[in-house]
């Protein structure tokens, strides 16, 4: 029985996420998705293996896990038939269960998954005519209670380990047939066609998916750097970028220990309406946030923080609202552009969306002062997978329902 205790929360004013332990597998097995090359090593040496042979190992494991994607260590073709059934007595190599698939009209797609202890959350996938963006969580749940966000409403269960968040990055790469093909064990017959994938679908990782991720700072950072590692899923940092709404004591080490794009949640530019809509502006306020932003290692016109501001009729979006933003961006200096987000409503929201026009002019007047800021589409609606919408589906469908579904989409299937 998985344990499904809820994570105690302090208060939404400054929620202090403690991990609840995971239960450990039933099989008594060791995972090995999340863990560096180093640490799958010890794991060798520790079940048995001599110092020589567990570094080895570890090395030819690694690569089929973060380079080729395997799941079962008897693909692992360069490694003796006599030594997988010992790897697979003691080891595997896990996944997040994909308990539900669905497919927006304009390409979305979005996953519900589910962790091996029985908790979901989602990741969702963005293609673009130039980009391929996936959305990846952080946490089951979130702490932040942020006013217009549907994730914010749920209560945070627990911080999603390295494993499982670099697992939604390999779900993807299965989903989008994205591994490189090819045989380790004769390489000379291996070409360089087959051993890399053909104009990839998946180029961009944004951590914006549910939770906050500098609240579970530790495992998103060694889950990217197996994502950013050239022996394993080989991403450049350019191409990741860490939201967060404002946890300003962890974005140096953010900078320093990750290293990735930063982007920020700020939707107000006021303290009365960013205390009302994105509560952890009471303990950490916006000129803190934004001087932390202004030191943020790496932060360059070339590689500039990105402003998540979302449009809410009536509360942020007022022509004096985006000359106070201007404002700020100038008064701290810093390499910006602005992400003006359509409010995407769901049922009981308090809020509603801005209008075109005033979208529009929100984004002219920081244009004008030299601020790109673009408005960005709202993408995959209809099965809820824009900016604020996740919200596992499994609260709204029982596991017998989903179960059902699975089994008549197979028989459709097979």
């Amino acid at each position: 029985m998985s344990n499904t205790a809820l994570m105690p929360i302090p208060g939404q004013i400054d929620p202090v996420p403690v991990a609840r332990d995971i239960t450990p597998r039933a099989d008594g097995r060791v995972d090995l998705l999340g863990l560096p090359k180093q640490a799958i090593s010890e794991l060798f040496a520790e079940a048995g293996l001599d110092a020589k042979q567990a570094k080895l190992r570890a090395k030819q494991v690694y690569h089929w896990l973060y380079h080729r994607g395997v799941t079962e260590f008897e693909a692992m073709t360069d490694i003796a038939k006599t030594m997988r059934p010992w790897l697979t007595e003691r080891f595997v190599i896990g996944r997040p269960e994909i308990i539900e698939a669905q497919h927006s009209t304009d390409g979305t797609r979005k996953w519900l998954l589910r962790t091996a202890d029985g908790h979901d959350f989602e990741m969702v996938f963005i293609p673009d005519a130039d980009r391929g963006t996936l959305c990846v969580s952080s946490q089951v749940g979130c702490t932040l209670n942020c006013r217009f966000c549907h994730t914010g409403t749920m209560r945070l269960v627990r911080n999603l380990t390295p494993g499982e968040i670099v697992g939604q990055v390999m779900l993807a790469r299965d989903a989008l047939g994205e591994w490189p093909k090819g045989r380790m064990d004769i390489p000379e017959e291996e070409t360089a066609a087959e051993y890399t994938a053909d104009g990839r679908l998946l180029t961009n990782i944004v951590m914006m998916g549910m939770g906050e991720p500098l609240y579970n700072f530790d495992n998103v950072r060694d889950a990217l750097k197996l994502v950013m590692d050239g022996d394993g899923l080989g991403l450049s940092r350019r191409r990741i970028t860490l939201s967060t709404s404002g946890v300003v004591p962890m974005m140096a080490r953010a900078g320093e220990e990750i290293g990735v794009n930063l982007a920020v949640s700020l939707h107000a530019v006021s303290k009365e309406v960013r205390d009302e809509i994105v509560p952890i502006n009471r303990k950490y306020g916006i000129e803190e946030l934004l001087e932390a932003c202004a030191a943020y290692p790496g932060a360059s016109n070339a590689r500039r923080i990105t402003f998540e501001y979302v449009m809410l009729k009536d509360k942020n979006d007022s022509d004096e609202d985006a000359r106070e933003l201007v404002r700020l961006i100038k008064h701290f200096k810093l390499p910006a552009k602005v992400n003006l987000i359509p409010f995407n409503p769901w049922p009981g929201a308090a809020y509603e969306c801005s209008t075109p026009e005033r979208i529009r002019r929100f984004s002219e007047i920081v244009f004008e002062a030299g601020i790109s800021a673009p408005v960005r589409t709202p993408r995959g609606r209809d099965i809820d997978a824009a900016c604020g919408q996740l919200k596992t589906a499994a609260e709204k469908k029982s596991r017998a329902e989903l179960d059902r579904l699975a089994e008549e989409k197979q028989a459709a299937l097979g």
